[in-house]
């Protein structure tokens, strides 16, 4: 960051800074903590054209999250530009390692998220997963929805970047086919829509926060199979979690066809390190 911008962040906050220092955040983003008097706080800048429109969405998510008053996120104090750098600044929480009962605690708060509904899949807005446009049109029926607004759109995204061939892709009538029958009795929950290990953190008040949310009204169970997408979470995390919303005898089967989209989100965004198991799960289901 340069001082201009140091600069700008400070009249935001009304208040000098007296240390900024980048920090892990991801791959999408430049994050920083800056550090005031008063506080610290968490910064996230990014130099892309859709930049603004990402952090807007992002906050979108957040805020809508927050409203829920089922699970924390962190604090917003700003979203905006200075340039062709875009920003968003946030608290910042100071982390510690999940105990056993913080995995209780997350598992028993994202159900509670889980239980704040809608008439239909989709949200008011398209957002965000990854860098990636996320579609949200509204749809009655979670079949339609999910192959219409999740799988085709990185199929053929696949397809364009010379990621997967067009016979490697299935046909819309194939994918109703299969996932009609694994798709019944779905209701509308508000997910997080991006929940793996690195988006949320246990607060060292034992609080847990979701952050850098991709959130729309979908079946619960896409943020499950999610965080078991990168090594799972703790046993007790699900456990509470299935306490308040039971698992069926499809479960595991959905878990992977969800697992599906992230993974050609991730094969679309960092190349054919992922063509295999995109591959593996297209053979195995469609």
């Amino acid at each position: 960051m340069n001082t201009a911008f140091i600069n700008h962040i400070a009249s935001v906050l009304n208040q000098p800074i007296i240390n900024y220092a980048p920090v892990s955040g991801g791959d999408i983003s430049e994050t920083f903590k800056i550090d005031t008097a008063a506080k610290s706080y968490f910064l996230k800048t990014n130099t892309s054209s859709h930049a603004q429109n990402m952090f807007q969405t992002e906050k979108l998510g957040l805020e809508t999250i927050k409203n829920t008053n089922t699970i924390a996120v962190p604090e917003l104090f700003a979203c905006g530009n200075l340039g062709k750098t875009a920003f968003l600044l946030m608290e910042f929480i100071d982390a510690k390692t999940p105990s056993e009962t913080n995995f209780k605690t997350l598992g028993e708060h994202l159900a509670k998220l889980h239980k704040t509904s809608a008439d239909n899949f989709g949200l008011t807005t398209n957002n965000f997963i990854g860098s990636l446009p996320q579609q949200n049109k509204f749809y009655k029926q979670w079949t339609g929805f999910y192959i219409n607004q999740r799988l085709l759109p990185q199929l053929n995204l696949a397809k364009t970047n010379n990621l997967l061939k067009d016979s490697e892709i299935p046909t819309e009538a194939r994918l109703k086919e299969v996932l009609t029958p694994l798709f019944k009795n779905i209701k509308p929950s508000l997910i997080h829509g991006d929940l793996w290990g690195g988006n949320y953190v246990i607060a060292k008040n034992d609080t847990p926060y979701l952050i850098d949310p991709a959130i729309y009204f979908g079946h619960n169970e896409v943020d499950i199979a999610m965080s078991k997408l990168f090594g799972g979470f703790s046993n007790a995390f699900y456990k509470t979690y299935q306490n308040i919303f039971p698992f069926d005898a499809f479960t595991e089967t959905r878990i992977e066809i969800y697992q599906l989209y992230y993974l050609l989100v991730h094969l679309n965004l960092f190349g054919r390190s992922y063509y295999t198991q995109v591959k593996h799960l297209l053979n195995k289901y469609f």
